[in-house]
């Protein structure tokens, strides 16, 4: 399994407009941070969870070609508002592509994206096509199994936990609280992305101190920190943290192999 880490950052991204703060002015690459999204390939699938404003730049700087699904979260707008890109992967694959999501997300883009149907427009119109796939359980995508996770983030959010072969890897890029029976279900994978916006607590989303203090509960062989803002300094929050935790970034690609002794693990730049 592969993953790149399209976009590491909160809803303004990094830089934000008008701030010189020293992150946002920052000439260290891995404090530019996209909205977030997660690129997924295995050897059968490649699929993006989730669709932020900044997608198009995405797919072009990290020379993505390939899309078979979407999955979402939740439908809130750096999540969801460069959905209408993926017309240009009908185009690559001749095929429609199938968005995956909980009922309530899919409402909502639906409702965004109200003239995304299924079939060529009888006008011409470029635009998405998209077969809506409501997921109210486990479902497969090639030969990645997801299991909706309950997390508690706003009106709506959704975390996965990816399996395919004996490889598990949790994804929660948003949220605030986590239930008992959710940690249990992510407990000991190989990867979690977790959120982690910055020192500071925040009523919707986890604070540093409180990510690890979960992650402390899963005990997963590696961790990303993900969703980040501009408190957040790259450099000086890696060499804060403990074994095992790591700072995600735009354009951080992770191999994952199961081996005869255990998970093999790389890292190197997409771009």
């Amino acid at each position: 399994m592969e993953l790149i880490f399209l976009g590491t950052g909160t809803s303004v991204g990094i830089p934000m407009i008008g701030c010189h703060c020293p992150v946002c002015s920052s000439d260290n690459p891995r404090n530019v941070r996209r909205r977030t999204s997660l690129y997924v390939k295995t050897d059968e699938v490649a699929l993006v969870i989730d669709t932020p404003p900044d997608f198009r730049q995405q797919m072009l700087d990290f020379r993505i070609e390939r899309l078979d699904a979407v999955v979402f979260t939740h439908a809130h707008a750096d999540h969801i508002f460069g959905f209408d890109d993926i017309r240009r992967f009908n185009t690559l694959s001749g095929k429609v592509i199938p968005a995956y999501g909980d009922a309530e997300t899919l409402a909502d883009v639906r409702r965004v994206f109200n003239y995304i149907g299924n079939r060529p427009s009888p006008q011409g119109l470029y635009r998405p096509l998209v077969d809506f796939i409501e997921v109210p359980g486990p479902f497969q995508v090639g030969d990645i199994r997801f299991t909706p996770l309950d997390v508690q983030h706003g009106r709506k959010m959704t975390g996965y936990l990816m399996e395919t072969g004996t490889l598990r890897v949790g994804y929660v890029p948003d949220c605030h609280a986590m239930p008992a029976a959710t940690i249990k279900q992510l407990a000991d994978v190989d990867v979690m992305i977790l959120d982690a916006l910055r020192y500071r607590p925040h009523p919707s989303h986890m604070c540093v101190e409180e990510s690890l203090a979960l992650l402390e509960q899963i005990t997963p062989r590696i961790a990303y920190l993900i969703h980040l803002c501009h408190d957040v300094d790259h450099d000086v929050l890696e060499c804060a943290l403990p074994p095992g935790v790591r700072v995600s970034y735009d354009g951080l690609r992770v191999r994952l192999k199961a081996g005869a002794e255990g998970v093999e693990w790389t890292e190197e730049d997409a771009s």
